[in-house]
């Protein structure tokens, strides 16, 4: 239903081919006889990725990885710390108003 409907192409006519026809040789001389040597391959930039490959890649990953959890210990530590701090708190202005 939704697809798209083509025209149909016509039918090529078959064209006998003579069997018995010569066929002539042509060789195309060169315009100039000049010689060019191939272009050198254009060096590859040495750049900051130039040293790239899967051990770096791992690597990168693995110290992301490290200090993303390191992170999540600091925060987590810190909110705990915070929690305590507000019980202490607590505790401590209720034992002031007996």
């Amino acid at each position: 239903m939704f697809r798209p409907k083509y025209p149909e192409a016509p039918t090529p006519s078959i064209v006998p081919v003579p069997t018995a026809v010569p066929t002539a040789q042509h060789s195309h001389a060169s315009a100039c006889s000049c010689q060019y040597a191939p272009a050198p391959a254009p060096a590859r930039p040495a750049g900051v990725l130039s040293g790239l490959n899967a051990g770096t890649v791992g690597a990168v990953v693995t110290v992301g990885i490290v200090l993303t959890a390191l992170l999540a210990a600091v925060a987590v530590t810190a909110v705990s710390v915070a929690v305590a701090a507000v019980v202490m708190r607590s505790l401590l202005a209720s034992q002031h108003r007996r």
